[in-house]
């Protein structure tokens, strides 16, 4: 549970994030007193939507206030419901209920009674107003849930969407109403989440009570207000979607069948992050939850939507819901589909993938070839491939023995990534070396090389290798003479000077920088100068000892503050001075 926040102040936070609304979305207005955001007067005369709940659940429900979506939204503080009063404010002033009013909730005992208390005073004062309770989530089933019924959760933003879309076309409430009960009834809903969340403001839990999950713990079913779900459980990724998928299609559950789905129905499918998922992590999730959907349901949605809808603050977790697609006996262009893929100008709504795009997918790809089909032009400089072999495995093995070291000083002086990127590359490497015949041409070999670094290697130590082996191998080619030559230290020294000067054209590293610049220019002048490769590499090894008194000026280590990194070789250096230390011993 994450309990720093930016805003200490909760009432503040929510006032101010209603605030951003109207700075991002010119076409809505705010009514700070009573916290609503409500469409600007001048819009076609539709019936008109209101929904709302409590604030923490953004970009739900101001966000969707807009053309094709709400009309207005009513806030409550944090995860508290909107007062009545606040409701009826928003029906009777801040929208127009000429054409009637169709309120949207969330099934929260809160929310019903308030919004609903709203509803009733306004049909007193003779308006035409219907209200839909949405209770999408099976999380907590029949016998648990008792009286109270399904909470409602994020397939509630479908049915926002769909019924903005209708109401939008100048449909009557009667319409508007009856497809926001159908779409209501055919939507399941389950979440599940890594820990609670943590309100701005309030005091931190008692680390020993039941609201703080242990470190391999998910709660399954989880509630959007913090409330606790149907059990919690250890199992990984994998298993905890063949439960969630379980629970919601699970026929044979009777305590929470509440929707036949089968494998012939269209349906639509929501992921929906609750706020504190890395978009990374998110997109993992959905192509987890499609492979098991179509495997083991054979169940292939017509329309996939992943993204943050509907959040619960900051929560580490995700829900999914699953809409079947049913007729609204409507007619052309009013269908479920139709209304989700109408346009909605709103800020909170993130599907742009057209219906066309969908309907008609392409099934194309471009492909030019493999990079390892490549054809290197031969060139007239030889090489002994076994003496040529046995030198690079000496050295690579001796950079991956390195590599915990390389590691370690990289924790302390950049961002830790720099010896597991050397040695993945020096095992595809030497993978490549158990695998293949070389050949005796310098040029295609160092090519087929190059190429398989470039493939494993990635990250700033990946992009400087990639850049000076195939600065090398040109500079080789530009050296070929008519008869077959073997290539020489002379002839290597001056073409390693010429790729280390094509190398400058990409980084402005210098000797003293603390950069691998500082194993690798000593090892090209001393081989240029000596034609002894020992040499070079001794000079390399002496020139990354020389980094820890050296004071960065390029690279993460410049951020870093402290002085912990001092007594500490640049990684780079060190990973490039073992590996060239290990060659020229094997020569």
């Amino acid at each position: 549970m994450s309990a720093k926040h930016f805003f200490v102040d909760p009432t503040h936070l929510v006032t101010n994030a209603l605030k951003s609304v109207t700075l991002t979305n010119p076409g809505v207005a705010l009514d700070v007193d009573n916290k609503i955001i409500y469409r600007r007067p001048g819009h076609a005369p539709q019936v008109s939507l209101v929904s709302g709940g409590g604030s923490g659940h953004e970009p739900s429900f101001a966000a969707f206030v807009g053309p094709g979506l709400l009309t207005a939204a009513v806030a409550g503080t944090i995860f508290a419901s909107p007062s009545a009063e606040q409701i009826r404010q928003a029906i009777l002033r801040r929208v127009n209920g000429d054409r009637g009013v169709c309120v949207i909730v969330m099934n929260y005992t809160g929310d019903v009674l308030n919004f609903g208390m709203a509803v009733e005073k306004a049909k007193a004062s003779g308006l035409r107003i219907e209200m839909v309770v949405v209770g999408d989530d099976v999380g907590v089933g029949r016998t648990k849930s008792g009286k109270v019924g399904r909470r409602g959760i994020a397939g509630t933003v479908l049915v926002h969407k769909i019924v903005g879309a209708l109401a939008a076309t100048g449909a009557p409430l009667e319409e508007v109403h009856q497809v926001a009960q159908l779409v209501a009834r055919n939507i399941v809903s389950v979440g599940a989440s890594l820990s609670h969340v943590h309100v701005p403001g309030r005091a931190l839990p008692d680390p020993a009570s039941d609201e703080i999950l242990a470190t391999e713990e998910i709660e399954i079913g989880m509630g959007i207000h913090n409330e606790p779900g149907s059990h919690r459980s250890t199992i990984d990724l994998p298993g905890l979607v063949k439960t969630l998928l379980a629970q919601l299609l699970d026929w044979k559950d009777e305590d929470r069948a509440f929707l036949s789905i089968r494998k012939t129905d269209p349906v639509v499918m929501l992921i929906n992050n609750l706020g504190g998922l890395s978009v990374l992590e998110l997109g993992g999730i959905t192509a987890e939850l499609l492979e098991q959907l179509e495997r083991d349901y054979a169940i292939k949605p017509v329309r996939i939507l992943s993204g943050t809808y509907m959040t619960s603050l900051n929560g580490l977790g995700f829900s999914i819901t699953l809409l079947k697609l049913v007729e609204t006996g409507l007619g052309p262009g009013k269908s479920m589909l139709d209304l989700l893929h109408a346009p909605a100008e709103v800020t909170g709504w993130s599907s742009t993938i057209q219906a066309s795009t969908w309907e008609n997918p392409s099934t194309d790809t471009k492909d030019y070839g493999s990079n390892d089909d490549e054809n290197v032009e031969p060139s007239s400089l030889t090489i002994d491939p076994v003496s040529l072999k046995t030198a690079l495995t000496n050295g690579l093995q001796r950079l991956i023995a390195a590599e915990p070291d390389v590691t370690n000083y990289d924790t302390i002086a950049g961002d830790g990534d720099c010896g597991i990127g050397l040695k993945r590359g020096a095992e595809a490497i030497l993978k490549f070396l158990q695998r293949t015949k070389l050949s005796n041409d310098a040029v295609v070999t160092l090519s087929q090389i190059t190429q398989v670094a470039e493939n494993s290697m990635d990250g700033t130590s990946g992009a400087l290798y990639a850049i000076f082996l195939n600065a090398l191998a040109n500079a080789l080619r530009k050296q070929v003479v008519a008869a077959p030559t073997f290539a020489t230290p002379q002839i290597w020294g001056r073409a390693l000077q010429t790729s280390l000067e094509s190398l400058g054209d990409y980084t402005p590293a210098q000797p003293g920088d603390r950069t691998l610049i500082d194993a690798l220019h000593p090892f090209v002048e001393t081989l240029k100068r000596t034609e002894d490769v020992k040499q070079a590499a001794e000079a390399a090894s002496k020139g990354a000892q020389g980094t820890r008194s050296m004071k960065a000026s390029l690279g993460r280590t410049v951020y870093i503050g402290g002085q912990d990194w001092q007594g500490v070789p640049d990684p780079g250096a060190h990973g490039l001075s073992e590996f060239l230390m290990g060659m020229a011993d094997a020569l």
